[in-house]
């Protein structure tokens, strides 16, 4: 039911793109007004999410480490696994943004006769990291349509994204990364017993809108021809506040109601966590317990009794008894 949930909303987006456009030609509406209104959903939810994590107060140091804390200059130091200075911080977060180390460190429990066994979790770690590397790279690769001239780095990622040219268009690896990425990941949700039964609907409608996403633009470049020069002029009006409507195809539409959809649910589901794990403080402290002393802010002020006053207001009793003073 999770799964047949998500995939009809998904497909009820469509739906409504489809009807809206294609039989009562509100280009306007959903060329103009839901791509603006989803924008500033995103940059206000973003802001009110980000916010709302940095009020969160953090009086400890409580990174999440794997290596040996810097202590005794003769004991060898895990300068990224327990970074203890900004940089070896730095580093860390480098490796588990561009590479997702902790996923790839990641380990499955399996029941092997009678006894429990670990075993490797890298086909996680790599279905993931194929995704998120082509996603960002249509991302990026889709500044040409916003931007004029087009910048170098843009253009050298879509020469070497589409260097096995396999007649016109040209064929992009990204586009059969994606799908492939997204289909594992859809997979493992179903087939694995113990993650299926821990999914949700907020899990698979992700999923599914990502890939309509990216059907409907590979069907835009491959299937249903659309005008590259109309899209561009389109995508620059937007950019430019000037919006035109512009006819370019219901397709089109489709594919542009998918992506605004997306902006707008962002900010408030799990996809968020691009943007998280800039504020997780587990990942973005460094552990310096050792040398810093970190005192609790929420700490109420407690009436203390020192050794030297308690020995002062029983000293007569003490010396009766012959207990040491220590200022005798």
């Amino acid at each position: 039911m999770k799964i047949w949930s998500s995939l009809l909303a998904v497909l009820a987006l469509v739906l409504i793109a489809w009807i809206g456009t294609g039989v009562f030609n509100l280009t306007s509406v959903f060329g103009i007004v839901i791509p603006y209104a989803a924008f500033a959903i995103l940059l206000l939810g973003i802001v009110f999410r980000v916010v709302k994590w940095a009020k969160s107060p953090v009086p400890f140091r409580i990174p999440t480490t794997c290596g040996q804390q810097e202590s005794l200059p003769w004991i060898k130091h895990d300068k990224i696994e327990n970074p203890s200075s900004t940089w070896g911080v730095v580093g860390r977060m480098a490796l588990e943004i561009l590479l997702f180390r902790s996923l790839f460190r990641n380990t499955q429990t399996e029941k092997r006769e009678d006894r429990l066994g670990f075993g490797s979790s890298k086909w996680l770690w790599f279905g993931s990291l194929v995704f998120h590397w082509s996603m960002l790279i249509i991302v990026l690769r889709h500044l040409r349509y916003f931007v004029y001239p087009v910048p170098a780095l843009v253009q050298g990622l879509e020469k070497l994204d589409g260097f096995l040219q396999i007649g016109v268009p040209v064929l992009y690896l990204t586009d059969v990364f994606v799908v492939l990425g997204l289909t594992y990941l859809f997979l493992r949700r179903v087939v694995i017993p113990q993650v299926k039964y821990i999914s949700l609907a907020a899990d698979y409608f992700p999923l599914f809108l990502l890939l309509g996403i990216a059907t409907s633009g590979i069907l835009m470049r491959y299937g249903f021809k659309v005008d590259i020069a109309s899209v561009k002029d389109f995508a620059m009006s937007l950019a430019a506040l000037n919006p035109q409507v512009i006819e370019i195809g219901t397709i089109f539409y489709i594919h542009l109601f998918l992506v605004s959809s997306l902006a707008a649910y962002f900010p408030w589901s799990k996809l968020m966590h691009a943007g998280g794990i800039f504020m997780t403080p587990t990942r973005n402290l460094a552990n310096n317990s050792r040398v810093v002393r970190h005192i609790n802010p929420w700490n109420y002020e407690v009436k203390t009794h020192t050794y030297a006053e308690y020995e002062d207001e029983y000293r007569d009793k003490m010396r009766k008894v012959g207990l040491p003073l220590e200022k005798e």
